[in-house]
């Protein structure tokens, strides 16, 4: 049954956008929409830095799998210069731990959606999230906000499968199902980082096992000796490393590297949710956590103590309302004039 306007019904769509990551869940929606809303399905997928991902497959996959039309974006630029260094030059760490790597990126992902339904004419937009969880808050409030009108469809909640009957489900219409499908560990990673969840990680009590980690070196595995980086600056933004120009997403990448091989950007983390839930989150962000700490460090050589002492209350407020699902909210951008402001001093 309907609880909300923004939510849909069968017979009242002929035209979704899918938001496809390529992974069993969303493949098995796929072949969902178009059984139960009976409708036509075009398929979004971005690339924001997902290492693991082979986005030609995804594509092929989508068509396999009847998908009308299939839109894959290149946005590790766009990722990382609006929405990256926009949380950087904020020091934007929820719960003083999180660099909200995945909070980031759901707008995005959200607005490109919006774009494409715009484009095609879709009733709909469609998404992977869980009832229980932060994204599908994030989702539906970027895709009404900027949408109002937009149908939101969300399968997981909807179907009710457990994992095994869905794994059923995608024998029975021959969806191809990942060699992973057994891992305990739910996975995102973009430029920003990368978070582990579920199986023996929602024991707070358990160390994590070193399976989880892909990015980071253990410290006992991490090379004996230091390495320098020098980092600059220009109003606030990272714009060479060691000399070298580079473009946002490749610095971002170069650091995650580099950190990662140092063991730095592990984090472990008990975390409030918006939906009122408790977490304990994993996370690796070399990348973010470097950067944080060189912007945090320029900011008190150049900024006064009164500048700094209001800034770190706007910047907890910033990344509150971003961790939330409130990209579009008014007062995030309000907040980020202010930022942006005092960033002219950082360089």
């Amino acid at each position: 049954m309907k609880i909300a306007s923004f939510l849909a019904e069968p017979g009242e769509i002929d035209k979704v956008v899918l938001l496809f990551s390529g992974g069993l869940d969303t493949s098995c929606m796929l072949k969902w929409i178009q059984e139960y809303y009976k409708c036509e399905v075009v398929t979004v997928t971005l690339d924001i830095g997902q290492t693991t991902k082979n986005f030609k497959e995804i594509e092929e996959k989508a068509y396999h799998l009847g998908a009308v039309k299939h839109y894959t974006f290149d946005a590790k630029e766009e990722f990382a210069e609006n929405y990256c260094f926009s949380a950087l030059k904020a020091n934007a760490l929820y719960e003083g731990e999180y660099p909200l790597s995945s909070s980031l990126s759901r707008p995005l992902i959200a607005s490109k959606g919006v774009e494409v339904a715009r484009k095609e004419g879709a009733d709909a937009i469609a998404h992977g999230c869980s009832g229980k969880g932060n994204d599908q808050i994030r989702f539906t409030l970027t895709i009404t906000a900027l949408e109002p009108e937009m149908k939101v469809i969300a399968p997981v909640v909807e179907w009710n499968l457990s994992r095994d009957e869905e794994i059923e489900y995608a024998k029975k219409h021959e969806i191809p199902i990942p060699v992973d499908v057994d891992s305990p560990y739910s996975i995102d990673e973009n430029l920003w980082g990368r978070s582990i969840e579920c199986g023996l990680l929602e024991h707070p009590e358990a160390e994590p096992p070193e399976e989880v980690f892909a990015w980071t070196n253990p410290p006992e595995k991490a090379p004996d000796n230091p390495e320098y980086v020098e980092i600059e600056f220009e109003s606030g933004v990272p714009i060479a490393v060691n000399g070298e120009k580079m473009s946002p997403a490749a610095l971002i990448s170069w650091l995650n590297e580099v950190g990662g091989l140092h063991g730095v950007g592990r984090i472990d983390h008990m975390e409030d949710r918006t939906v009122g839930i408790k977490s304990r989150e994993v996370y690796e962000c070399p990348a973010s956590t470097i950067l944080i700490a060189a912007h945090k460090d320029l900011e008190k050589l150049v900024l006064t103590k009164h500048e700094l002492y209001f800034k770190e209350m706007v910047d907890r407020e910033w990344a509150f309302l971003v961790y939330t699902g409130l990209w579009i909210e008014p007062l995030r951008e309000k907040l980020e004039s202010f930022v942006n402001t005092v960033n002219e001093e950082v360089k």
